[in-house]
């Protein structure tokens, strides 16, 4: 047995107990790291000071900053929100009724017209025939119903002397008759082709906008043309068409059916900026089964001209407003209890109190139950709270609250110094 292994083993025990030492330093010099220059340890750095509200000296450490509202009664509007795509209120694609050469195009693309204006026109000059044709075939068979009726006359007469037989008699009334219905006949074809020849001037059906034009001057157009020569479309009035989920149209429908008006306003597609304001026109008449939705219509006066056919929208629709008490929902927060605000006393301590809440109108939210109108609720600076945690309260309502302390502060100091000063001078005037 060698000599040797007492003096290995205690080698081994001497550098265990070396590497425990340099643990512990270690440890400690951690634990004066991140803990006691933060408890304002050997460091030197002083504990930070603590805002208004605080409970003590001890306590002011623990006050958060926090922003306050006050519960109001407010007026919250029951409004739905969808997504809406604009439509013309009538479009019209305007074709020719008669075929021909196209000669003259009186519009520029894009113009805004009225209805009744002359766009274009159609040589007229096969049609113009047509009418004289007819007009003339006219003429001869009111001659001929003239000479037929004197020959009448003239067989009445003979008939009554006993000249003639009757039956020569009826034949010249029959001759009267059938004349008398090529007049009709007559009169009917000239009809048509002035009404024919009115067509070669092209006239705008309905007030509104054209669109690019399809065709150019001196091309043969077709009465079977499908492509038209331009499109109109009325955009003042214009509508916008949306829908709504079935379990959304109940209260709609109730509004109607009572005769009141819905309110609709349109955002862009971003849901910021206003658009126009308009009213709830139509709805369809049943549910489409493959989206449970509702088609309505809203409609709008379009007097600027913002909104174009086809544009996508953001709309919401005011169905009803209620009185009622409300917070911002800024305010509201939600945790295994439900829904819940961060209550804050005279003493700018919180406390957590639950609420029932009900209609949400943008940035205020109603209360059914769990608040009364006057009380503060935290808005901002909830994250770090806890039950009966000091604030520092720097806005109410957003007004500043942390301006007025260094005025009240100066104001006290000139107090003071106005005291002293008239101390000052009491023992020199007696």
């Amino acid at each position: 047995m060698s000599f040797q292994e007492p003096e290995s083993a205690g080698r081994r025990g001497g550098r265990a107990l070396i590497w425990l030492v340099v643990l512990c330093v270690c440890a400690a010099a951690a634990w004066w790291y991140f803990v006691g220059r933060e408890a304002g340890g050997p460091s030197g750095s002083a504990p930070p000071a603590m805002g208004r509200g605080a409970g003590g000296p001890g306590m002011r450490a623990m006050a958060v900053p926090v922003r306050l509202a006050t519960a109001q009664e407010k007026t919250l509007n029951h409004t739905l929100r969808a997504i809406g795509t604009v439509t013309a209120f009538n479009t019209v694609v305007v074709r020719s009724r008669v075929s021909g050469e196209l000669l003259e195009l009186n519009f520029q693309e894009g113009q805004r017209v009225e209805a009744g204006t002359i766009l274009a026109r159609i040589d007229p000059r096969e049609f113009q025939v047509a009418l004289d044709q007819a007009r003339g075939q006219h003429q001869q068979n009111e001659a001929q119903l003239q000479s037929a009726r004197k020959d009448l006359e003239r067989y009445r007469l003979l008939f009554k002397q006993n000249s003639i037989a009757r039956q020569q008699v009826e034949q010249q009334e029959a001759l009267v008759k059938q004349l008398e219905g090529s007049r009709v006949s007559n009169q009917a074809a000239i009809d048509n082709a002035q009404l024919q020849l009115s067509y070669t001037e092209i006239k705008a059906p309905i007030s509104g906008r054209l669109g690019l034009r399809k065709v150019d001057q001196g091309n043969y157009v077709t009465a079977s043309d499908a492509d038209g020569l331009v499109t109109i479309t009325q955009t003042q009035p214009i509508s916008v068409e949306f829908t709504l989920p079935q379990v959304e149209v109940a209260e709609v429908l109730a509004q109607l059916r009572a005769g009141r008006g819905l309110e609709a306003v349109i955002y862009d597609q971003n849901d910021v900026q206003e658009l126009a304001r308009g009213e709830l026109m139509s709805v369809d008449n049943q549910i489409d089964v493959s989206t449970g939705t509702l088609r309505l219509k809203a409609r709008f006066a379009n007097e600027d001209e913002r909104l174009f056919p086809n544009q996508f929208v953001n709309l919401r629709l005011l169905v009803s407003a209620q009185e009622m008490l409300a917070v911002p929902t800024a305010a509201v927060q939600v945790g295994s209890i439900g829904s819940f605000v961060y209550l804050a006393d005279a003493e700018n301590k919180v406390q957590i109190r639950r609420i029932t809440t009900g209609r949400v109108d943008g940035a205020w939210t109603g209360v059914v139950e769990g608040l009364q109108a006057g009380e503060r609720v935290v808005v901002e600076g909830t994250d770090r709270l806890r039950e009966g945690a000091a604030v520092d309260v720097v806005s109410v309502d957003g007004q500043d609250v942390a301006a007025a302390a260094p005025t009240r502060q100066g104001g006290a100091q000139r107090s003071g110094q106005r005291g002293g000063e008239g101390a000052s001078r009491a023992p020199a005037a007696s």
